[in-house]
């Protein structure tokens, strides 16, 4: 039974955004696993409080990322803040 763990800085994702996260990381790894696991398929969200969390040696927080995003190109930034492409619908379309 595969155990998937995705940390997020606390308040980054919505409830949509983290039913939608686990859904996608379950249909990535049902070609490995096989169908007949997913059922018992675990994907688990957990929230690190913001700056509880250390990159080079230096505290790193939500802040910070929303700069790094909001800096990023376009196809770079996240779902919720681009459009996306005709491929990227097709694929979360066909889930």
């Amino acid at each position: 039974m595969p155990v998937i763990t995705v940390k997020v800085f606390e308040g980054e994702l919505t409830k949509e955004q983290t039913a939608e996260i686990i859904a996608d990381i379950t249909e990535a790894v049902i070609p490995y696993v096989g169908e007949v696991v997913r059922a018992n398929t675990w994907v688990l969200v957990e929230e690190v409080k913001s700056g509880a969390w250390g990159i080079g040696g230096k505290a790193f927080g939500l802040a910070g990322l929303r700069q790094m995003q909001e800096s990023a190109p376009p196809d770079q930034q996240p779902y919720s803040r681009r459009q996306l492409t005709t491929t990227e619908e097709r694929s979360r379309n066909q889930r």
